[in-house]
C-alpha cells in the first residue's frame, strides 16, 4: 500500500511515471520505420536488421515476469530508479552505436530495463488514489499507454527524415531524465521484502514459455512458418515451458504467480479482453504503414501523418471514460467500444488502391475512439473485485497477456496477408488472357503484354491489386471476431459491491 507521502505527492509521481510508461511504450514503434536507415548505416542484411526489433521484444517478455517479485523484494523506488536510468543510458548508446551487434545488445538491455516501467508504475497509481478517482487516473494513465504506439511511427518518420536515425534513440534522454527526477524526488521508498520464497522452476518454465514464444511470432513469416525446422523446435519449446509452468502453479505451495489470480473472474476476464484489445491496436497500427508504404506510395512521414488520427480519437476517449463510466457503467463502455472498433474494421475492408488519406483518416479516429473506449475501463475494472495485495502480480500478468496478444496479432496478421495475397494473385491471373479487354486499359500504350517487360508490368499490377484484396480480407475478419469478445462483458461483475470495501482498505 502506498504511503502517506505518496498519497500527498499524487501529481508529480503521475507526471513522472507517465513520462517512464511513455518513453517505454514509445520504443516499441518508434525504431520501426527508421530500420531501413539502420541497416545502411550499419551494413546489415534486411534478415539481421530485425534483430534491432527482436532482441528488445524477447528482452521484454522474459523480464516482465520477474520485475514483480524484484519490486516486492527490493521495493519499487529503486526498481523504478534502476530501470529508468538503465533505459535511459541505454537509448543513449544505441544512438551511438556502430555495428549491428552493438545496438542489439543495446536494444537487448533497454527491454531489461524498460520491462517493469509499465506494470509497476500501474501498480503505484492504483495504490496512491482512492477508488472513486480510479477510472480518470487508468484514463489517464491508459493514454500514456496507447499513444506512445500510436505516435511512435510519425515522431520516427519525422525524426529519421528531418535529422537521423539516431534520434529516435536519443529522444529518450531527456523524458528519462525527468522521470528519474520526478521519482526520486517524490516516491517515498518502501520498505521491501515482501516477496514469497522465490519459484526458480516456475519463473525458469515461464521465461522459457515466453521467451520461445515470442521468437517464434517474430521469426515465423520470414521462416515459412511451420515449414521450418527452427518454428517446430520454438513451439516445442515453448509448449514444454508453459506446461511445466502450469503444472508448477497447479502443485506447488508457493507457485511464481498467485493462484488467486485465476480465481478472480474480472481479472481473468479483463485480462483475455486485454489481450484481444492488443491483438486489435498493434496489429493494426503494424499493418497499415505497411499498407501505406508498399500500395499507395506514401513515405514514412505521410504514413505516420495519416495515422494520427487515431491517437486523436483515442486522446477524446480518454477524457470522456470516466464521465461514461458514471452515467452507464464500464461494461455498457466497453460494449461501445467494440461496436465503435467493429465500424472502424469494416470500413477498412472497403479500402481501395485509388483512395485519399481521408478514409484511412477517419477509419484510424473511430477505431481510436473505439479502443480507448475498451482500454481504459480494463484498466480499472479488472482489479476492482481483487485483493490489492495481489495487484503487483496482476499487472504483471495483465502487462504479459497484452505483450503476447500484440506479437501473435502482428506476426499471425501478416503472414495471413502474404498468404491471402498470393491466393489472390493466382486466382486474378486465371482471368488475365492476351485477348483481354482489361489489358488496353491496364498497360501503358504501346507496351506489349506478351513481352518482357509487359509481362513484369502487368504482373506488378495484377500482384498489387491481390495484396489489396488481401488486406481487405484480414480487415473484414477482424472486425468478425472483435464481435466475438461480446460474451465477455457477461462475465464481469459490477464494480459498485467492491468499491466500499477497497474505499475502507484504502482509508481515503
Amino acid at each position: 500500500m502506498a504511503s502517506a507521502q505518496d498519497i500527498k505527492n499524487r501529481v508529480p509521481i503521475t507526471a513522472a511515471l507517465m513520462l517512464a510508461t511513455l518513453m517505454n511504450t514509445l520504443d516499441s514503434t518508434i525504431a520501426n520505420v527508421a530500420l531501413p536507415h539502420m541497416q545502411g548505416s550499419l551494413s546489415a542484411s534486411s534478415e539481421q536488421i530485425f534483430w534491432v526489433l527482436t532482441s528488445y521484444i524477447i528482452a521484454t517478455a522474459i523480464m516482465t515476469p520477474l520485475a514483480g517479485w524484484l519490486s516486492l523484494r527490493f521495493g519499487r523506488k529503486p526498481m523504478f530508479l534502476i530501470s529508468i536510468s538503465a533505459f535511459t543510458v541505454a537509448s543513449m548508446l544505441c544512438g551511438v552505436a556502430t555495428s549491428l551487434q552493438e545496438i542489439v545488445l543495446f536494444r537487448l538491455i533497454q527491454g531489461l530495463a524498460g520491462a517493469s516501467l509499465m506494470p509497476l508504475s500501474q501498480t503505484v497509481m492504483l495504490d496512491i488514489y482512492p477508488p472513486a478517482q480510479i477510472p480518470r487516473v487508468m484514463s489517464i494513465w491508459s493514454a500514456a499507454v496507447i499513444m506512445g504506439p500510436i505516435i511512435g511511427p510519425a515522431l520516427g518518420g519525422w525524426l529519421t527524415e528531418s535529422l537521423s536515425w539516431r534520434w529516435v534513440f536519443y529522444i529518450n534522454l531527456p523524458v528519462g531524465i525527468l522521470a528519474f527526477l520526478g521519482v526520486y524526488l517524490f516516491m517515498e521508498r518502501d520498505r521491501g521484502g515482501l516477496q514469497r520464497p522465490f519459484d526458480f522452476l516456475g519463473f525458469t518454465a515461464l521465461a522459457i514459455f515466453v521467451g520461445s514464444f515470442q521468437l517464434m511470432m517474430d521469426r515465423g513469416s520470414s521462416q515459412d512458418w511451420f515449414g521450418s525446422p527452427e518454428i517446430w523446435i520454438e513451439a516445442g519449446v515453448a509448449i514444454v515451458g508453459f506446461i511445466i509452468f502450469l503444472l508448477q502453479t497447479v502443485t506447488v505451495e508457493h507457485p511464481f504467480f498467485h493462484r488467486d489470480l485465476a480465481k478472480d473472474r474480472n481479472f481473468v476476464a479483463c485480462t483475455l479482453f486485454g489481450a484481444f484489445v492488443a491483438v486489435l491496436l498493434f496489429s493494426t497500427s503494424a499493418l497499415l504503414p505497411t499498407f501505406m508504404q508498399t500500395l499507395l506510395g506514401y513515405s514514412a512521414l505521410q504514413s505516420g501523418y495519416a495515422s494520427m488520427p487515431r491517437g486523436v480519437g483515442s486522446f477524446v476517449a480518454f477524457l470522456a471514460v470516466p464521465t461514461l463510466i458514471v452515467w452507464v457503467g464500464p461494461r455498457r463502455v466497453l460494449a461501445v467500444g467494440i461496436v465503435l472498433s467493429v465500424l472502424a474494421l469494416w470500413r477498412m475492408a472497403h479500402f481501395d488502391l485509388l483512395m485519399t488519406s481521408a478514409p484511412i483518416m477517419s477509419a484510424g479516429l473511430i477505431q481510436g475512439m473505439g479502443t480507448g473506449l475498451m482500454f481504459a475501463p480494463l484498466n480499472s475494472l479488472a482489479y476492482t473485485t481483487l485483493n490489492p495485495i495481489h495487484r503487483t502480480e496482476a499487472t504483471i500478468v495483465n502487462t504479459m497477456a497484452r505483450s503476447l496478444g500484440s506479437s501473435m496479432g502482428i506476426s499471425m496478421l501478416q503472414a495471413t496477408v502474404v498468404r491471402d495475397a498470393a491466393i489472390a494473385h493466382a486466382r486474378l491471373t486465371e482471368h488475365v488472357t492476351a485477348g483481354s479487354s482489361m489489358l488496353a486499359t491496364a498497360l501503358p500504350a504501346r507496351v506489349d503484354p506478351t513481352s518482357p517487360l509487359g509481362a513484369q508490368l502487368l504482373n506488378g499490377l495484377v500482384t498489387r491489386q491481390a495484396t489489396m484484396i488481401s488486406y481487405n480480407t484480414v480487415f473484414a475478419w477482424m472486425a468478425l471476431l472483435t464481435l466475438l469478445m461480446i460474451p465477455l462483458l457477461l462475465t464481469m461483475r459490477a464494480a459498485n459491491a467492491a468499491a466500499p470495501k477497497l474505499q475502507e482498505m484504502h482509508g481515503d
